[in-house]
């Protein structure tokens, strides 16, 4: 049962000097280990066009890190931190980022104790005039606080956090954010804000990259996985049944379905563990579709959902009920979330591949990595860090073909 998987069998030491502190020069040059479920080869980022072709449709996620953190400092001296998490009114990223007064997101507080009552502000000078940013505190939710915030000026929420706030560096790098890491940290084709950490198995390509993919006729297309803090959660329990999976708010076009129908035949790869279960997600979609009989239309995949009992669909008829649906409701794309877990047992049903980084020990990322390569990752990573690969976030990258 996957429900009894012990996470110890998914831990391994990793050295910290084997974790990448700071990104390479040129993106492209990183490292890339290729494993096609039997071989390993050494290779070099910018070779991957080399490594596939025309039946190949490579599948990014094109969100967008935001400044989440906010730092105000208290009269008393005292520092405290607000970490936008998501937005609670308006509920949508977009609609959120617009507002030019006030919105209200869940956020997590640090050097909470510190802040007894009232308000905090802090104000900065942007595009010539002195703007302030007001925080209230609110209710809590869960191990959260509701968060209202207020500025004024007219500027949008967007401009405000882009002006006040602080690149969401992972916990495990052990240092603070330079001005370096507001680009370094962002893919080259990031687009919807939304995101605490990057899709950084993106953060590789570049446009000479992108060129060469084209000059070959491989395919690429993009989602949207709004990567939250969860991400970084370690797992604590013993057995996986008891570990609580993030939800994440996605978005898929319709011309997606429509290129992911064309290649059900050939090969789809997602580029990072945010696609793949965001591509996953979508073929869990369709089967609520067609076993409700288009009753229950919210895309809103629960973690152990796959995992029940239903009847086959072949993913022929998952992405045809799913175009189907929109093409009737007149829909252009899919909004939900999804807190599906891929883990050991779990059979891919879209995705033939992926590119990712290394990642944690005793991670979600590495369950799903293992549900793909089986007992093969233990192979991959003893291979990555005797030959000194760079783990993690800044780190070296791995493309799995079975």
């Amino acid at each position: 049962m996957v429900k009894d998987i012990s996470i110890e069998e998914y831990d391994y030491l990793l050295p910290d000097s084997q974790i990448a502190k700071y990104p390479l020069q040129q993106r492209d040059k990183a490292r890339l280990l290729y494993f096609d479920g039997k071989r390993i080869k050494d290779e070099i980022f910018s070779d991957l066009p080399k490594l596939l072709d025309e039946n190949y449709l490579l599948v990014f996620n094109d969100t967008k890190v935001v400044m989440a953190r906010l730092f105000f400092r208290k009269a008393t001296g005292s520092i405290i931190e607000v970490f936008c998490l998501e937005p609670i009114a308006p509920n949508d990223f977009q609609l959120s980022f617009s507002q030019t007064q006030t919105t209200t997101w869940k956020c997590l507080i640090g050097n909470n104790k510190k802040w007894k009552e009232g308000t905090l502000s802090q104000t900065k000078e942007i595009n010539g005039q002195s703007v302030t940013l007001t925080a209230k505190r609110k209710e809590p939710i869960k191990e959260s606080w509701i968060i209202e915030f207020s500025w004024d000026k007219g500027l949008s929420f967007a401009e405000v956090m882009q002006n006040f706030g602080v690149i969401p560096l992972p916990p495990y790098l052990n240092r603070e954010s330079k001005e370096s890491d507001k680009t370094d940290y962002q893919t080259i084709y990031a687009h919807f804000d939304g995101s605490v950490a990057a899709p950084t198995a993106g953060l590789h390509f570049t446009d000479t990259t992108f060129a060469d993919l084209k000059t070959k006729n491989i395919k690429t297309d993009f989602v949207t996985l709004h990567v939250g803090a969860g991400t970084f959660k370690p797992v604590t329990t013993e057995k996986i049944g008891d570990h609580a999976m993030h939800t994440e708010k996605i978005t898929i076009p319709q011309s997606v379905v429509t290129n992911l129908l064309s290649y059900i035949y050939k090969e789809t790869i997602c580029v990072g563990t945010t696609s793949v279960r965001t591509i996953e997600s979508l073929y869990w979609y369709g089967v609520k579709l067609i076993e409700s009989n288009f009753s229950q239309t919210e895309v809103d995949i629960k973690q152990w959902y796959s995992y029940e009992s239903h009847k086959e669909i072949s993913t022929l008829e998952s992405l045809t009920a799913i175009l189907e649906y929109m093409d009737k409701e007149k829909i252009e794309y899919l909004v939900g979330q999804t807190q599906l877990i891929i883990a050991p047992s779990y059979r891919y049903r879209m995705v033939k591949g992926m590119i990712t980084n290394f990642h944690q020990p005793r991670s979600t990322l590495l369950l799903l990595v293992s549900a793909m390569i089986g007992e093969g990752w233990q192979k991959v990573y003893s291979h990555a860090l005797k030959e000194n690969y760079r783990f993690l976030s800044y780190g070296d990258c791995c493309l799995f073909k079975v």
